[in-house]
């Protein structure tokens, strides 16, 4: 076992632990949007401050203009899906992998399809008036 392991770091087996746990949680409170607010709300106030306060920026953004995207966890990070339960938009803080950056991503259920090009991720630094603005864009297109 250690040697199917033994690629992937510290934090990344800690994430993968971290989704098995969401997945038993999700099991057991159901897929409900409260449940899904509450683990997101959790998740958000265990992060150091300028994660914290990106993660609040991106949760009140989905909130404001894509309501009907649910919230939830995934992998440990504060993540929206669509009706059918699958990842739209989630929010990688920094410090989960000591990055230098926190990460915006879209997953493939994500509607951002843009020719043969468009993008997925973000790195994202600070929250400002034309960054959230950039940010309400790409998640009201990717919500539909």
């Amino acid at each position: 076992m250690a040697e199917k392991t033994a690629g992937l770091s510290a934090e990344e087996r800690e994430a993968v632990k971290q989704r098995a746990a969401e997945l038993r949680a999700e099991a057991k409170a159901g897929k409900t949007r409260e449940a899904g607010a509450k683990a997101v709300r959790e998740a958000i106030e265990a992060m150091p401050d300028d994660d914290r306060a990106l993660a609040e920026g991106i949760d009140r953004i989905v909130s404001e203009v894509a309501p009907q995207l649910v919230p939830k966890t995934w992998f440990g990070f504060p993540a929206y899906t669509d009706a059918d339960g699958k990842v739209v938009v989630f929010f990688k803080a920094a410090s989960k992998f000591t990055t230098r950056y926190a990460t915006l991503g879209f997953e493939e259920a994500a509607r951002l399809d843009d020719g043969d090009l468009w993008v997925t991720s973000f790195a994202l630094i600070t929250l400002t008036p034309e960054v959230e603005e950039t940010i309400a864009e790409h998640i009201r297109r990717a919500a539909g």
